[in-house]
């Protein structure tokens, strides 16, 4: 088939490459504009522009698809279908209606939960026990289109963002290979239209977040350190200092200690009091413009003692389901 992509990050390059590898044309990338990152502020080209250069697949990079000039380019391509997957643009009407088959997306989430920008994270953050990928008919709503195909994937108790993101991509993947066969073979694919009532919203993510607050169970603030690993990090201040935690566990607590409240030190980890009676346990943190260390080595060189207490910050409101 022949295909125009829309796709920025390594989720989306992931199932470009499959695509690519599967024999199917890509006529032309639709991606972000590059970045500017780093201290030096150097722009940044996306992991799909990275893929699409090296496999020598036009590529443009609009600020918007409001222009009919970028409209008319695409539809030139007489593609078949378009692939939009972790895009970032709104697809205007013109665009979506291109295609013969359409705008497909490929999405990390069982929607209608968790529509929008931040499916993977939201779902750690509710500890829901399940998420997974929806091939969706793309149409006007954010992420409301009919599912073409969908299938489920456990979270497990130690899942960050990290891990769970590469496993959806990667089933993102194979799915959205299953419903290219099927359109190429003329196989009608039976769609699925969402239940407006069960839809909820992943809105996207905030650096002020990422805040541990202690009065929180620990429970609660372990979806945190997993939810935003790798980014943006877990952040908390102790003895004025800005820490990022990596790795955390829950343990029952006794010590009746107010919470964020440094419990006990030893070469596990960092035992802090939290709401509801409960202590999180810290097995990986940084410090401040150093590295990411286990709790055995990061203990060596921090002075904390029991007693001391991390800073209560109030970070923002997160998305509830």
């Amino acid at each position: 088939m022949k295909v125009v992509f829309a796709g920025t990050p390594i989720f989306a390059a992931t199932a470009l490459d499959a695509i690519l590898s599967h024999g199917h044309e890509v006529v032309l990338i639709l991606t972000k504009p590059d970045q500017k990152k780093g201290r030096g502020l150097n722009l940044v080209a996306s992991a799909v522009k990275e893929l699409g250069t090296r496999k020598s697949i036009p590529i443009i990079q609009p600020q918007t698809l409001k222009s009919e000039d970028t409209q008319s380019y695409i539809k030139r391509t007489d593609a078949d279908v378009m692939i939009v997957v972790a895009y970032g643009l709104i697809l205007p009407t013109p665009v979506l209606q291109a295609f013969r088959w359409g705008c497909l997306n490929v999405h990390a989430s069982l929607l209608p939960r968790w529509r929008g920008a931040a499916p993977i994270q939201r779902a750690i953050l509710s500890g829901d026990a399940t998420t997974g990928i929806s091939i969706m008919q793309m149409g006007p709503g954010l992420d409301t289109g009919p599912v073409l195909l969908s299938e489920c994937v456990a979270i497990a108790g130690t899942d960050t963002a990290g891990s769970l993101h590469d496993r959806l991509a990667a089933l993102g993947a194979n799915l959205l290979l299953k419903v290219l066969d099927n359109l190429e073979r003329g196989i009608q694919v039976p769609m699925k239209l969402q239940d407006e009532a069960e839809a909820t919203y992943a809105e996207k993510i905030f650096r002020q977040e990422a805040i541990l607050d202690f009065s929180f169970s620990a429970e609660e603030l372990s979806r945190k350190v997993r939810a935003f690993n790798p980014a943006p990090g877990a952040s908390a201040k102790l003895n004025g200092q800005d820490l990022k935690i990596w790795a955390a566990s829950v343990v029952e607590d006794d010590s009746r200690e107010f919470p964020g409240t440094v419990v006990s030190i030893n070469r596990d980890g960092l035992k802090v009091a939290c709401g509801a009676s409960t202590a999180l346990i810290m097995t990986e943190l940084q410090r401040s413009g150093g590295r990411r260390l286990p709790a055995s080595a990061f203990v060596d060189g921090f002075a904390v003692v029991p007693g001391d207490r991390f800073l209560l910050q109030q970070p923002c409101s997160t998305a509830r389901a």
